[in-house]
This record gives structure tokens, C-alpha cells and sequence, in this order.
């Protein structure tokens, strides 16, 4: 596609967006009204929003647009997920430089679409406006099926911490990136675009989980707000999350301490709860701790 966003307009470019969109059965009506309609079977609708702002969430010169319509879509459907529920649709909503070579957002809308096809999704509508910077705010909507929604609140003394997922990989990648390298691949790779475990957090819900979240902050951060809202501790067994030989060697590399990235590194959106000890958890998931006790208030 030749020319600039603003040579083609703003209906222009939402013709051209629209266009590349597949549907769902969740989809009852889809663009080009003024409202969409998604179905909700289950009478409720498990809702969540991210903005992604140029030059703090994302470098053009380090990732494509396809990438960041990727990583936005993603952030937002791994929240769904970590609800329990299953992602249904997303709105989204963009702002873009009238000089911007119109090739970007039909490529970020790619990007968006496809991530949306993995999590079994669909982009229903958004708005399209002109602005200085590149601004991508994705809302991700999801159907409980009859579950009850999976908090941050409900971890109880006993229950084991288990994940599963990617963890400290996009901070590998980050770093790599930060020195001006692309390889290993597979690290920028985790970094461009975070591959959540969907399916994980409907399974979770199913396993019996008594709280969940996805790691957007860290595995460290992303539990401190479990063990805050359940009013408990939570002990991790750092000897149990496994560091990858490549990860080691990038770590070595740039003298940073790998595990700090599995511990502290945001952004790969591996889902991590806490289950009753009692639940037979399936093999992808990695019991890396417990939940415990708080301490006594002192007198």
C-alpha cells in the first residue's frame, strides 16, 4: 500500500483495516455499525484495557508493526485468560501521525487480528484518530462459561503456586535488544511477541484455582499482588523455575544474573495460581511454591 495515513483518511484507512478482519460465532455483528454485538452466554462479560504508547512500550526500529499488533492483542487476551474466562473479542482503538506510511496500521492490524485467531478471538470495531504519537489501546472482552471468575484474592494457606508459560524470556530479549544485537532470535523473538498460554487459564479455572493472574509484572510483583489481596505469604522455591542454557549464556554475557529476569522480568504473560494440594495438576504446569500463613500482628 503506497501513501500516508493522512492521504488516505480517516474512513479510508478504517476501510482498509476493516477488510482484513475475520469473525467469530461469538461476533453477532461485527464493524461498521455503531456499536458491535458480541454474544455472552454466560450473562456476564470479563472485560480489560491496555494503551501502548510509542517510545515507551514500543520502538519502531526494534519491532515491526505486525509485532506490536501482536504483543498489544496479547497483553489484553492474557488478562482474560487469567480471569478464567475465554476471550471472545477485542475493540480497538488507535492513534496514528497523518505522515505515517499507511502500511503500518493495516500491518499492526494484522498482527492484532492473528494473535486474536490464536486466543480464538475477533477484532469487533474501534475508533481510528490523528495524533502526534503512535498511541494502540486494545479492550479485550471473554465469556466466564458458567465459571466463576478467578481472582487475585482467593489464595488460601496450603494451596501450592504453580505456573506455566514463559518466564524472564522477553527480558532476555530486551536486553539483547538494549545492546544493539537481534539473536539469539528466539529471546527478541519473547520480547516482540509474548505467546501466552491461553487455553491455561479456562483450564485453571476448571482445575479448581483458587486465585491466578498472568505475568505482565513479574513473577516476584505478580505474586506480592496475589499474597496482598489473599492476605497470605506465598514461599517460592526458586531451585524449582527452571533457567534455559541459552538464557544463561545472555546473562553471562551482559553480567546480569538470569534468574533475576525469570524473577523480576515482565511482559511474557505465562499464567501463574495457586491450587489446593490436594489437585492432580497436568504436566505443563510447574509447582514452584507454596502459600502460607502471614505472620502474627505484633502486639
Amino acid at each position: 500500500m503506497k501513501g500516508t495515513v493522512g492521504e488516505l483518511g480517516e474512513f479510508g484507512l478504517i476501510r482498509e483495516l476493516t477488510s482484513r478482519l475475520t469473525t467469530t460465532p461469538a461476533v453477532r455483528l461485527g464493524p461498521g455499525d455503531d456499536a458491535a454485538v458480541v454474544a455472552a452466554p454466560d450473562r456476564r462479560v470479563v472485560a480489560s484495557t491496555d494503551v501502548l504508547l510509542e517510545g515507551r512500550h514500543f520502538r519502531r526500529d526494534w519491532s515491526t508493526a505486525y509485532d506490536v499488533g501482536r504483543k498489544a492483542a496479547a497483553q489484553n487476551l492474557a488478562d482474560i485468560a487469567a480471569m478464567g474466562a475465554v476471550p471472545t473479542a477485542v475493540l480497538l482503538a488507535l492513534v496514528v501521525p497523518a505522515e505515517l506510511p499507511a502500511t503500518w496500521p493495516v500491518e499492526l492490524m494484522d498482527g492484532i487480528r492473528d494473535e486474536c485467531q490464536v486466543a480464538g478471538a475477533a477484532v469487533v470495531g474501534g475508533d481510528v484518530v490523528r495524533g502526534e504519537t503512535i498511541t494502540v489501546s486494545i479492550t479485550a472482552l471473554g465469556d466466564l462459561r458458567n465459571h466463576e471468575p478467578v481472582t487475585r484474592s482467593g489464595a488460601q494457606p496450603g494451596d501450592v503456586v504453580a505456573v506455566t508459560g514463559w518466564l524472564g524470556w522477553s527480558a532476555a530479549g530486551l536486553a539483547v535488544l538494549s545492546r544493539g544485537f537481534r539473536s539469539p532470535r528466539a529471546f527478541v523473538e519473547a520480547h516482540r511477541r509474548p505467546e501466552p498460554p491461553y487455553h491455561a487459564g479456562p483450564a485453571a479455572a476448571s482445575l479448581g484455582a483458587t486465585s491466578m493472574t498472568d505475568v505482565s509484572d513479574g513473577l516476584i510483583a505478580d505474586l506480592g499482588h496475589i499474597a496482598e489481596s489473599s492476605k497470605v505469604r506465598i514461599d517460592l522455591r526458586t531451585a524449582a523455575i527452571d533457567v534455559p542454557t541459552q538464557m544463561s549464556d545472555i546473562g553471562q554475557a551482559v553480567g546480569v544474573d538470569p534468574l533475576q529476569w525469570v524473577l523480576t522480568g515482565g511482559e511474557d504473560h505465562a499464567i501463574v495460581a495457586t491450587f489446593p494440594p490436594d489437585v492432580k495438576l497436568p504436566a505443563r504446569w510447574r509447582v514452584i511454591g507454596e502459600v502460607v500463613s502471614p505472620p502474627p500482628c505484633p502486639r
